[in-house]
């Protein structure tokens, strides 16, 4: 389909050789917000039962590497089953050898031994990183409290 404009010096059409860019910064407008609403979404796909604590929560601007350990025992980089022994070589390939600022989360299930958990802290710990932390939940009197303020 041409596009045809009037020119003003002469009486006749002439092809029009612009393109009009508004349908798709709308597609790219709608897509952005479908990424933005469905990213959250996939963080987590490692399903693991939290312990509950009482402590408060850690601020921090950088996104954490995340180490799940499930009901089962088995350890997962992301959603990434790893063996226990190449724990260490995979989150060094990660952080690029920045082993002192990376932040390293360990998600242990509720029904795991607190051994086979600080196993795996032991082993991210001793080779090198600085900043491993174990996760857990809020209690559910604190979260029904959080989200009143709220």
């Amino acid at each position: 389909m041409v596009f045809l404009k009037r020119s003003w010096n002469k009486r006749r059409l002439t092809p029009m050789s612009e393109i009009n860019v508004t349908p798709m910064i709308d597609v790219m407008l709608v897509l952005l917000v479908i990424f933005m609403v469905t990213a959250p979404l996939l963080t987590v796909g490692v399903k693991v039962n939290l312990p509950t604590a009482n402590a408060p929560n850690i601020s921090g601007q950088e996104t954490p590497i995340v180490v799940h350990v499930n009901g089962e025992g088995r350890i997962f980089l992301g959603e990434i089953e790893v063996d226990y022994r190449t724990l260490p070589a995979k989150l060094m390939a990660i952080t690029k050898e920045n082993m002192e600022n990376a932040k390293i989360f360990v998600r242990g299930d509720r029904s795991l031994s607190y051994g086979k958990i600080m196993e795996v802290m032991g082993c991210i710990s001793s080779s090198g990183f600085k900043k491993v932390v174990l996760v857990t939940e809020l209690p559910k009197k604190q979260v029904q409290n959080a989200s009143k303020r709220l």
